[in-house]
């Protein structure tokens, strides 16, 4: 499956993070985390926006135990699905049961998406809370920990650029072999 790229070259207002910017917004939300007293003991990132956060968040906090959360629901800039929905593979949520869980997202939009997944992991007796970059006054699910509150899109350093594809040369050239 090939993920689609938003292209919101064409907005005119919208909030432009940097990675030198997101290794700073890191760092203040992990500290917002560490002063909460919460020491979480997993930390469960909502795929594909979490992840970096997720695994930036992991050596900040140094938490070990971390994994993922499959779920589709932005289709192109401001366009959605009717419902988020999880993915294959799903999370064994057997193995976490009862634990102190740290969720993590890039943005809490609709709030739909981290809703879906709190309800899911806190079903399974597990003390949860959640962690995002940024929020917008749209949300039905407020995270435990924000960064920043926004009301416009958002282009992370991870996605403003369409997926790499081979180029001509390479492609015709064939596969690199090791002699």
């Amino acid at each position: 499956m090939t993920a689609y790229h938003a292209d919101s070259s064409d907005l005119t207002e919208k909030e432009v993070l940097t990675w030198s910017t997101f290794g700073l917004a890191q760092e203040e939300l992990a500290q917002q985390i560490a002063d909460s007293g919460f020491e979480p003991e997993v930390l469960i990132s909502i795929a594909r926006g979490g992840m970096l956060l997720g695994g930036a968040l992991t050596y900040s906090l140094g938490v070990k135990l971390t994994d993922a959360v499959n779920v589709e629901f932005y289709t192109d800039v401001n366009q959605t699905l009717p419902d988020p929905v999880l993915l294959a593979p799903m999370l064994d949520t057997a193995s976490i049961k009862g634990r102190r869980i740290l969720v993590v997202d890039d943005v809490a939009d609709s709030g739909r998406t981290l809703k879906l997944v709190l309800e899911l992991l806190r079903d399974t007796g597990a003390e949860v809370r959640s962690a995002v970059l940024y929020t917008k006054p749209t949300t039905v699910e407020h995270p435990d920990f924000q960064w920043k509150a926004v009301d416009r899109w958002i282009v992370f350093p991870w996605s403003a650029k369409p997926p790499v594809t081979a180029t001509r040369t390479a492609a015709a050239a064939g596969p690199v072999t090791a002699e």
